[in-house]
């Protein structure tokens, strides 16, 4: 049986990154993937400025890029009024489809054993299993150990990542609370991705408000742009649970959109799509597997930096296993100070987004809107509190 310091479940941004800094760091690292890169995912490809510096020292040069630089938000409720707002971090467009590839190609070079196309079945922690440390010259003392079994293989790790993003078989396994809740207004949702080639300007993210949802446009590499939305299940089970019949009669009733989807270029045939999305609570550490990105908690799309809180919280994690590998502290302390840090940095953001949610996608969202726009402070204070700081 392989033994590895560190498994990680999920080659997402979370994962990808957390297995960048251990491999540089000396750590043996594994990770699972199951598809194989590059590919698309559901997400709306727009990175907070708080994340420039850290993927440049996981290896990724993105200044020599050409990314489009975006400082600018415009925000068009239902019926299709514009409000426009200035972003005070700022972000960059770039899609999962180049950047998770790179970060697999920084991985592999840092010495991770990426192992693409390998579905992780199940994960188990064992109380009497034997873990190491002190570095080179390593002692050994009784502290438990995982063990990963995947569709290829059988390994153990001392340390378990879950970075399987927002919905897993592992998530079933575990049981875990927002799996098993009834379907609510915050847990059953669904998501749709296009890349598209239209002629919106590059430094804006545009959200677009409809019925019981929202869509944002930005700008990604290579002159393409990132269509993303987010709706409710019972928006598209009343649309004969067809994407085209949904996009024609609840979000074109948007102007804005409308005219999107008569102008847009579709670079690919089939939308990406995913469902069921929960934006429930979740936990951070689940049978002594420490998750990270979407599996840890996720924040409302409107707000634009779920991808930086992935890329943060495999950083947050990685300080504490770094301390329990070393030996300087216990299981127990590194679960309950990534716990806390976690929360710390990321609760308050996913509760605003949450309540911003409320007034999208409705009567209210011109309401909301025209009070934002009436006083600038309170719209960039609340922009604010949905971005954290470089790390």
């Amino acid at each position: 049986m392989q033994v590895h310091d560190i498994a990680i479940v999920g080659g997402g941004l979370g994962g990808l990154t957390l297995a960048i800094q251990a491999a540089q760091q000396g750590y043996s690292v594994v990770l699972f993937e199951k598809e194989k890169y590059p590919f698309h995912k559901v997400c709306g490809e727009y990175i907070s400025m708080e994340s420039w510096d850290f993927l440049n020292r996981c290896g990724i040069n993105l200044s020599a890029m050409s990314l489009p630089q975006i400082n600018k938000l415009s925000i068009s409720d239902t019926k299709g009024v514009q409000y426009n707002f200035k972003l005070p971090l700022g972000g960059f467009g770039i899609s999962r489809f180049m950047l998770d590839r790179l970060l697999a190609e920084k991985a592999i070079a840092a010495g991770v054993d990426l192992r693409i196309g390998e579905k992780v079945v199940g994960v188990r922690f064992e109380e009497e299993g034997m873990r190491y440390k002190g570095g080179g010259k390593r002692g050994k003392e009784e502290r438990g150990i995982h063990v990963i079994e995947t569709s290829k293989s059988l390994v153990t790790a001392e340390v378990v990542i879950g970075a399987f993003g927002k919905r897993s078989n592992i998530d079933v396994g575990l049981k875990r609370p927002f799996i098993q809740a009834k379907a609510n207004k915050i847990n059953n949702f669904i998501g749709v991705k296009y890349h598209i080639r239209y002629a919106n300007e590059t430094d804006t993210i545009a959200l677009h408000n409809f019925k019981d949802g929202y869509c944002g446009i930005s700008s990604i590499e290579e002159g393409k742009s990132c269509l993303c939305y987010l709706t409710t299940a019972a928006n598209l089970a009343a649309n004969n649970n067809r994407i085209d019949l949904l996009e024609q009669n609840i979000l074109s009733a948007n102007p804005s959109l409308k005219k999107i989807f008569i102008e847009a270029k579709h670079m690919y045939a089939k939308p990406e799509v995913i469902s069921q999305i929960s934006f429930d609570k979740k936990e951070q550490v689940v049978d002594h597997m420490l998750m990270v990105g979407d599996a840890a908690g996720m924040i409302t799309p409107l707000c634009g930096n779920g991808m930086s809180m992935a890329m943060e919280a495999g950083f947050l994690a990685m300080q504490q296993i770094d301390y329990f590998l070393k030996g300087q502290i216990s299981r127990t302390r590194m679960e309950l100070l990534y716990t806390q840090r976690w929360k710390n940095h990321f609760s308050f953001r996913t509760a605003i987004g949450r309540r911003v949610q409320t007034y999208f996608g409705g009567a209210s969202t011109g309401i909301f809107l025209r009070v934002m726009k009436t006083i600038p402070p309170l719209a960039q204070l609340l922009i604010k509190q949905t971005h954290g700081k470089g790390f």
